[in-house]
């Protein structure tokens, strides 16, 4: 009997931890980071939260020189998904990159009245008009089209700058080579493939080859991927579709 008062401060210490991890955990659930799904389940199952983390950056690049507009075209169908389902303006801070024009964002669904351009003299200045954006928190896309990279600074720079209760889809577009090491979320590479044709012979919906290089906390991959413009997602071509379906039937 001399014991007994000894075991219940024991016992209920050890409950009250249980209870507190249990809290913490349920808390920390709660708090993941925002994210947006690409619509392409395939692709989205590699990302952690099955989608892009939105806040920090994500890295894209062609994956030749002569894949720079594939490359772009990429970036600019992500923003568009981006807009897609928010309200509010896009970004697009550019150095050494052609400016996008208003027939080309509104065939990848990317409506010119919302994307707010601005011609930067060099990289450095497209960063600090990236931070700025990120400090005013209302833009839901930020995208900066940069002549030479993404330096570990600027990087970890813009992801202080985008931390918030509503952050932002945040995307780099570097050119073709060997990147520098930074904090990106995920690092893309694109490539040019032959558009879909409709039944007129006319280009019907991009086409691209992509390489999620790098993807902190998930796995990387390959796809060949289209992009639908009506309904802002990417997917598998047809063909590549219709061969998946008999090949997964076909297991034991």
């Amino acid at each position: 009997m001399a014991q007994e008062p000894m075991r219940q401060p024991q016992e209920a210490t050890v409950a009250d931890r249980l209870a507190r991890l249990r809290t913490d955990l349920s808390a920390g659930a709660g708090t993941a980071p925002p994210v947006m799904p690409l619509g392409l389940p395939a692709l989205d199952s590699h990302l952690p939260g099955g989608g892009l983390v939105l806040g920090p950056p994500h890295e894209i690049a062609p994956a030749e020189p002569c894949d720079g507009i594939a490359a772009l075209a990429f970036a600019l169908a992500l923003c568009a998904r981006r807009l897609a389902g928010v309200p509010g303006e896009a970004l697009i801070a550019t150095s050494g990159h052609p400016l996008p024009y208003g027939h080309g964002l509104a065939s990848l669904g990317l409506d010119p009245g919302r994307v707010l351009l601005l011609e930067a003299a060099g990289d450095r200045e497209v960063f600090r008009a990236l931070e700025a954006a990120l400090h005013a928190g209302c833009l839901p896309a930020v995208v900066g089209l940069v002549g030479e990279g993404l330096p570990l600074k600027a990087s970890r720079r813009l992801q202080l700058a985008s931390e918030g209760s509503d952050p932002p889809l945040l995307l780099v577009l570097r050119p073709a080579g060997a990147g520098q090491p930074n904090g990106a979320a995920t690092r893309w590479q694109v490539s040019s493939a032959p558009a879909a044709v409709d039944r007129f012979g006319g280009l019907h919906a991009p086409r691209w080859g992509v390489r999620l290089e790098r993807c902190r906390n998930g796995r990387g991959g390959s796809w060949l991927v289209e992009w639908d413009s009506a309904a802002h997602r990417l997917h598998l071509p047809e063909r590549l579709a219709d061969d998946a379906a008999p090949a997964r039937g076909s297991r034991p």
